[in-house]
C-alpha cells in the first residue's frame, strides 16, 4: 500500500481547521459578524442560501478530504463509496447550486459575481463528470475528475487565505475582493491539472 505524503496531511489540517472556522461562525456567531460591513446585509437579506452554502461546503471539504485517503479507499471500500455519495449530493450539489444563487449578488460588481458564478458551475460540472464515470466504471477518468473537483472545493480555504494576506498587504477590499473571486479557484484548478497531465506522462 502506498503511503500518503505530507502533502496530505496538511490537506486534511486546513480543511480540518476551514470546517471548524465555518461551523463556528455560521453557527453559533450573528450571521454576517465577521465579513465586510458592506457584505453584512446582503448576507442577512439571504440567509437560507448563506447557510446552506456554508454547511454544504464545510461537508464538502471534510468529506473530500477523507475520499483522497489510500487507506480508506483499500481497506474500507463501502465507506469511500458513501462517503462519495454524501460529498456529491450533499456537498457539491448543494453547496454549488447555493453558491450560484449567492454569486449573483456577490460584493464586487459583475467582476466578483463571474468569478463565483465560474466557480460554482465549475464545481457542479465537474463533480457530474466524475458521478458519470464512476457510473461507468472508469475509476481512472473518475479520479481525475475529483481531483479537479477537489481543487474547486478548496476555494473554500484559498479564500480565507488570500483574504487577510490582502488585508496585511494593505490592499483596498473593494480591489482585493472581485480578485480573490477568480484567484481562490483559477490557480487551484491549473496546479491540479499539471498534477493530471504529469500523471499521465509518468504511467
Amino acid at each position: 500500500m502506498h503511503k500518503q505524503g505530507l502533502s496530505y496531511y496538511v490537506l486534511c489540517f486546513l480543511a480540518l481547521g476551514i470546517t471548524g472556522y465555518s461551523i463556528f461562525v455560521y453557527g453559533f456567531m450573528p450571521l454576517g459578524s465577521v465579513v465586510h460591513p458592506d457584505m453584512r446585509a446582503n448576507f442577512q437579506a439571504h440567509s437560507s442560501i448563506v447557510y446552506v452554502h456554508i454547511f454544504a461546503s464545510s461537508v464538502a471539504l471534510l468529506c473530500g478530504a477523507l475520499q483522497f485517503s489510500i487507506q480508506l479507499r483499500t481497506l474500507h471500500p463501502q465507506v469511500h463509496r458513501w462517503l462519495g455519495r454524501i460529498y456529491l449530493m450533499v456537498g457539491v450539489l448543494s453547496g454549488g447550486l447555493a453558491g450560484r444563487a449567492m454569486a449573483q449578488t456577490a460584493y464586487g460588481g459583475m467582476v466578483s459575481r463571474l468569478g463565483f458564478s465560474g466557480l460554482a458551475l465549475l464545481w457542479l460540472f465537474s463533480g457530474l463528470r466524475a458521478y458519470l464515470a464512476i457510473c461507468r466504471g472508469h475509476v481512472k477518468e473518475h479520479q481525475q475528475w475529483m481531483q479537479r473537483n477537489y481543487a474547486l472545493t478548496c476555494a473554500a480555504i484559498t479564500l480565507r487565505i488570500y483574504l487577510p494576506v490582502s488585508m496585511v498587504g494593505g490592499i483596498a477590499f473593494d480591489i482585493a475582493y472581485p480578485l480573490i473571486a477568480w484567484l481562490c479557484w483559477v490557480p487551484n484548478l491549473i496546479f491540479v491539472e499539471w498534477i493530471i497531465r504529469r500523471q499521465r506522462n509518468l504511467i
